[in-house]
């Protein structure tokens, strides 16, 4: 498949760089010192199980890179307007774009852009960054992407990507309802990410501490009440299975919010717990640890200039 990527970072570098390993044409929209690196050396990629480098096609400018059979979609969801512009140049009329991002809401800031036709959800499980310019690094062992149509068809462009997927060792898998899936993982993500930022510490320390485990749950089940408000059925056990997974995570885990705040990077902080409760007041759901959260990161955006 020819395969274009929007965002060459920690999610859309690995992906990408799996993908281009096992012989799919990748193409990269990325910038600045990244794109530099990748056009002078290739990508490099510290996976778990192993080092490579893979030479591909980056730019810039979406146009060079041309019509895609499907597009990775993985900017920072502050970006995401901005970043759906350049998506055009990318699109064949069957192309799908696959958002693998934080939030709920970027399918459709991407869908208002260039049609709900070419929009997939997904969701991917994994901890990278870019370690230095031109090279991804893997910082934990899971590596996990669900996907699907919005709509919950079984379609051929749906299937084809799940075949390059995993062809590439890619754990992935096909949702019948991407809608759910967003929300399971958005209000595990608004725990995890919330309080390791908040805390400075890794999760596996949270969770041996019975106040902060209780609060890491507390956060599970607001995001949850949220999603039942917004006609969403999650499962009745998601706290527990929640806490269950984030056990299994390589102790000293943190979140990208939190590796953002402490390196001075912009925050998704209004993509995760500001959506929450701006949608929580609307549907009159109580969610204070979401509240009291959101208020102690809010300053590092305001004060210290990471929104």
């Amino acid at each position: 498949m020819k395969i274009g990527v929007i965002g060459a970072g920690g999610v859309g570098g690995y992906y990408g760089g799996r993908l281009a390993a096992v012989g799919n044409e990748v193409g990269f929209v990325a910038r600045g010192e990244h794109l530099a690196a990748i056009r002078a050396r290739g990508l490099e990629v510290r996976a778990h199980d192993g080092t490579f480098t893979v030479q591909v096609a980056a730019s810039d400018d979406s146009a060079e890179i041309g019509p895609c059979d499907a597009v990775l979609f993985c900017v920072k969801s502050y970006d995401t307007e901005q970043a759906a512009g350049l998506l055009d140049p990318l699109l064949r009329p069957e192309t799908g774009v696959l958002s693998l991002q934080n939030g709920i809401d970027n399918e459709e800031k991407i869908a208002a852009r260039i049609g709900p036709g070419h929009v997939l959800g997904g969701v991917s499980f994994i901890l990278t960054h870019i370690a230095e310019p031109g090279v991804i690094e893997q910082t934990g062992s899971v590596q996990r992407i669900v996907f699907g149509e919005l709509d919950g068809s079984r379609s051929g462009r749906a299937e084809a990507l799940l075949a390059e997927f995993r062809r590439a060792e890619v754990d992935a898998d096909l949702a019948d309802d991407i809608r759910a899936v967003l929300w399971d993982k958005y209000a595990y993500l608004c725990a995890l990410a919330g309080l390791t930022a908040a805390t400075r510490l890794p999760i596996d320390e949270l969770l041996r501490v019975p106040e902060t485990r209780a609060l890491f749950g507390r956060m599970v089940g607001e995001a949850a009440e949220v999603a039942r408000a917004e006609g969403v059925a999650l499962s009745d056990e998601i706290v527990e299975e929640k806490i269950a997974f984030s056990e299994e995570l390589a102790p000293g885990s943190y979140s990208s919010l939190h590796h953002d705040l402490v390196t001075g990077r912009r925050l998704e902080l209004d993509a995760l717990h500001g959506e929450l409760t701006r949608r929580a007041a609307r549907h009159g759901v109580n969610v204070p640890i979401s509240v009291v959260i959101y208020g102690l990161l809010r300053p590092w955006e305001l004060v210290h200039g990471l929104g």
